[in-house]
């Protein structure tokens, strides 16, 4: 049984979705002004572990996550370049997409993008102004707070609070304080588009609930994003999508801790963020991903290179048996059979490892506690793993080879939906054998010819370059390179 925190209610609840079967997803997705930080990818990859893990229970599952690709930040780049708004909106849009492809992330069923729904957003801003909770006024549109008694239900906050904490708009054209622009007056220079109360641009909040409600519908099941937009943005969302619709926004709200650098959170306002593209020149992607599931979600986690080297070790760890077993595949079956002892022991392990990883990603998407049952099914076979390939032959046996099968397979499942091994693998295997069998025989042609076998070193040369493996002499010592 699933269960989730829910930030409206403040508790884990059971989840059901509306629609046996299907789940519907909607994640605040990214402003793309700048290049793609870590912030963003924590959000992402939670989410496409998320998802993994809802398809692996067997649910149909669609996740929507927007661009918001206009916005005062997007202008003001476009602004200090001297280009057109969109060129900035779809130079980090790619960087975005080309970031999530290196971190393994799949992609969401639907990106939204807000520069394409505004006729939508127009109808519902004028259905709001209908209903009686929303005015225009010289040429913006604003939504009532006082018009929506539960505003403030999602934040727990108090009118008083929400107006101390809130980045309140000074516009004498609104009523009070909280109320939220839905439309923005055009002003020189910036792009507009035709409405009824003159040319202009949706504000922020709008633009999400519009694209959530088009693609899922009323009542979808789970809003995810970082806790830092909790208030005002998903507190704003829920007003006037309910005040539109009269039904209940979205079921479950799903928030995730910040990333923190050096313990502060990361923010662009206090210079702080770091580009995914530059962790990765120096980071293994995947190992990044590792990193960013390896805290529950609803955790800040701190990224240091301190921290990074941290969970290194534990990710090369399984992948380093991940590779063994990928290896020991490849293995014939010895006559020979010994321990069928430790092979049951083993295979009470494997069982045991299924139903701890899904009660630990039942139990609000625990992804540490899942890869510690990683950790300790890895733990678990290594030792035999490393007697199959040093030879030992009672190792070797059919029946060891078929348990080594079985943990490769939910070690694979495992990993596949932590999306913590690469697809690769497997000819990543192939390459470093190679690789590691040329080195070796370049090892015994050295000492060919430092003993002056000129026939030896030379057959060895002339069988690698059979291959295609071209051997360079130099004063160095010998290298080698893979002709194609």
């Amino acid at each position: 049984m699933l269960r989730l925190y829910n930030t409206l209610t403040r508790q884990k609840e059971e989840f059901k979705p509306r629609d046996p079967g299907k789940v519907g997803i909607y994640v605040c997705g990214v402003t793309p002004y700048a290049y793609t930080h870590l912030g963003h990818a924590r959000v992402s990859v939670l989410w496409d572990v998320f998802k993994r893990y809802l398809e692996y229970k067997g649910f149909e599952v669609t996740l929507v996550q927007n661009f918001t690709d206009v916005d005062d930040k997007i202008i003001a780049k476009a602004n200090s370049e001297g280009v057109e708004a969109k060129e900035i909106a779809e130079r980090y849009i790619a960087d975005y997409f080309e970031t999530m492809a290196a971190l393994g992330v799949r992609p969401a069923d639907k990106y939204p993008r807000v520069t394409q729904e505004i006729p939508d957003i127009i109808e519902v801003i004028q259905g709001l102004i209908d209903k009686g909770h929303a005015y225009a006024a010289g040429g913006d549109v604003y939504f009532d707070v006082s018009s929506f008694p539960g505003y403030g239900k999602l934040s727990g906050r108090t009118l008083e609070e929400m107006e101390a904490g809130a980045r309140v708009e000074v516009s004498p054209l609104k009523r009070d304080p909280l109320d939220f622009a839905l439309w923005k007056a055009a002003k020189p220079g910036e792009p507009a588009w035709d409405s009824p109360w003159g040319k202009g641009r949706p504000g922020w909040h709008i633009e999400c609930s519009v694209m959530s409600l088009k693609y899922l519908g009323e009542s979808f099941d789970i809003h995810g994003g970082g806790l830092d937009l909790v208030f005002p943005h998903h507190e704003n969302e829920i007003a006037q999508s309910e005040a539109y619709t009269g039904a209940t926004f979205a079921r479950f709200w799903v928030h995730n801790g910040m990333v923190q650098v050096d313990k502060e959170k990361m923010s662009k306002s206090i210079g702080n963020t770091t580009a995914v593209r530059e962790v990765i020149k120096k980071w293994d992607p995947f190992l990044i991903r590792f990193f960013l599931i390896s805290t529950h979600y609803r955790s800040p986690v701190n990224f240091s290179p301190e921290e990074l080297a941290a969970a290194g070790k534990g990710w090369e760890r399984l992948v380093a048996a991940a590779k063994r077993l990928e290896q020991v595949a490849g293995l014939k079956p010895e006559a020979s059979s010994a321990g069928s002892g430790e092979i049951q022991e083993l295979r009470e392990l494997l069982d045991r490892s299924r139903k701890r990883f899904e009660e630990a990603m039942d139990d609000d998407f625990n992804t540490a506690l899942a890869i510690s049952v990683l950790y300790e099914l890895v733990r678990g076979i290594n030792p035999y793993l490393n007697r199959a390939l040093q030879g030992e032959r009672e190792y070797r046996s059919q029946e060891w080879l078929a348990l080594y099968a079985e943990y490769r397979s939910q070690l694979s499942i495992f990993g596949d939906i932590l999306g913590i091994f690469p697809e690769d693998l497997a000819s990543r295997v192939d390459s470093e054998l190679v690789s590691g069998l040329v080195e070796l025989l370049l090892d015994i042609r050295a000492q060919a010819r430092k003993d002056k076998n000129w026939s030896l070193a030379d057959s060895i040369r002339d069988r690698l370059g059979q291959l295609g493996i071209e051997v360079k002499d130099g004063p160095q010592g010998s290298t080698w390179e893979l002709n194609k």
